[in-house]
């Protein structure tokens, strides 16, 4: 573990202090409504004038630590303690010091800064606080109360360790990292996540693991694991009542279809397919597309039909192209339309979206951005969206990718294209009930921006967005860090 990381300027640090003393006052033990041991080290130590104040914070990175109230609306970076989860709580690396006999993280510029240091015992206080849920003076977690109704956005993340991110959708704020995967010390690299339509259960698949697992919704945890063998499991698709679930197997071309209650398998189906990734299914569950990410085709395939059950869509010519080469299509994620009688499918290789019309196979071509990826779909206006990873993105120095925005009732794009504050967007999703939309930019590489500080794992973190549907415009300037490739995502309540 690299204990220390260094931050090249005070004005990025995620507890840049102003350069004003800190002044002291007599201790109140009730003050900011933290229990009495973490008040009397972050109200006293950490936000006394013109530090984490209500007035310091403009030179803080926008960090209060006058309340607990205060705490959970984050920085400028996004959340600085995650409840239960010390090892990607920020706060504990800017407070810890290297003569500590702890092996945690120590990041500097070290805090309280210009200020005496925290002694061993107090780090060791905040790091038990915050493994024990960060709770307020009464014993109220951050985040924990409506369970049944609390909307929020999963988020799988591919590197370091398996996790699924917990983002509050009132808030935007990183709430909870859900440990996941059956393999400890070894990355499964979790890679989709979906929400039962009922919005009390998730579920991920690995693309290097064995397993799909189900989460419950409620409590944020693993609640069950269904063995489906070794693959390379790409993307989740349930039913419409929420009781079945398919898994696209890209490394053997397979589909698995799960009871999703008893977590149990159904069907394995070998038809034939060749690298199958994205999948639509019809409402009653009984026809299914499938996109063959390394051809020109869509697989329509009907289990019950022992006459022809699967047959090829052609996004391109008349035959089967492999590869990524010039004229191949590469597709790589599949929509069907509200009304049932279209198919929007990414194309990779073409940069476009082609949408398929069901009772004829006629193909519209709808061009996009460099290698569009994922979509997800704004019911309220029917609206598609897709992340295109490569996408030229001069809006920053170092910025890369964009997201489309089409009319599906008239197959438009809809103004010009979103180009944020990006670095690879790949995973994407609608909060219908905050008219939000979340893009998660995965940052691999060296040459996209610095993270702010280092999550703890190897690799550089990636970082989420949040848009306002109604303006497609950023609801505020903050780079919600998280730790490296994020990846697929989904919201709670559709």
């Amino acid at each position: 573990m690299i204990r220390k990381i260094a931050i090249l300027a005070l004005s990025l640090g995620l507890f840049a202090y102003s350069f004003l003393s800190c002044r002291h006052e007599p201790f109140d033990q009730e003050k900011g409504n933290f229990p009495a041991e973490v008040s009397r080290i972050l109200i006293y130590k950490c936000a006394n004038e013109g530090c984490h104040d209500a007035a310091g914070a403009v030179n803080a990175a926008k960090l209060r630590l006058d309340s607990w109230e205060e705490l959970f609306k984050g920085s400028s970076h996004g959340a600085v303690v995650v409840p239960y989860s010390t090892k990607y709580s920020t706060l504990l690396y800017y407070v810890n010091q290297e003569s500590h006999s702890n092996n945690d993280i120590v990041a500097i510029p070290s805090m309280p800064y210009n200020a005496t240091a925290l002694t061993e015992e107090e780090y060791n206080a905040l790091k038990s606080w915050i493994a024990n849920g960060a709770p307020d003076a009464a014993g109220n977690i951050p985040f924990a109360d409506n369970p049944d109704t609390r909307q929020k956005i999963y988020m799988t993340q591919q590197q370091c360790e398996d996790l699924v991110t917990v983002i509050d959708a009132k808030s935007g704020q990183v709430m909870r990292y859900i440990p996941i995967g059956i393999e400890p010390g070894r990355t499964e690299v979790a890679h989709n996540v979906k929400f039962s339509p009922d919005g009390q259960y998730a579920y991920v698949c690995f693309v290097e693991g064995t397993v799909i697992q189900k989460l419950d919704v409620k409590t944020d945890k693993v609640m069950g694991s269904v063995a489906i063998g070794s693959g390379g499991w790409n993307v989740i698709y349930l039913s419409p009542d929420g009781k079945k679930l398919l898994v696209s197997d890209l490394n053997n071309n397979l589909m698995v279809k799960v009871n999703a209650e008893s977590m149990t398998i159904d069907e394995v189906y070998d038809a034939g397919f060749k690298y199958a990734h994205g999948i639509a299914a019809s409402p009653s569950f009984d026809t299914m597309y499938i996109t063959s990410q390394n051809t020109n085709i869509v697989y329509r395939f009907i289990p019950n039909d022992l006459v022809e059950p699967i047959f090829p869509i052609y996004l391109e010519g008349d035959e089967e192209i492999m590869g990524y080469r010039e004229g191949n299509t590469n597709p790589h994620e599949i929509v069907m339309s509200a009304d049932n009688k279209k198919l929007f499918v990414t194309c990779e290789n073409t940069h476009e979206v082609r949408v398929i019309d069901i009772a004829t196979n006629e193909i519209t071509t709808i061009s996009v951005g460099i290698r569009p990826k994922e979509m997800t779909v704004w019911k309220k206006k029917n609206w598609l969206f897709v992340t295109c990873i490569d996408d030229i993105n001069t809006s920053t120095a170092k910025a890369r990718g964009s997201v489309y925005v089409i009319d599906m009732n008239t197959l438009q794009k809809v103004g010009s294209p979103i180009y944020g504050d990006f670095y690879m967007p790949h995973g994407i999703t609608v909060d219908e009930q905050h008219d939000r939309l979340y893009i998660a930019s995965e940052n691999l590489g060296i040459d996209g921006p610095a993270p702010h500080h280092s999550s703890g794992c190897d690799g550089r973190n990636g970082w989420y967005n949040i848009y306002d549907l109604n303006t497609l415009r950023p609801v505020n300037n903050i780079r919600y860090e998280v730790t490296p490739d994020p990846y697929g995502l989904d919201a709670r309540f559709k």
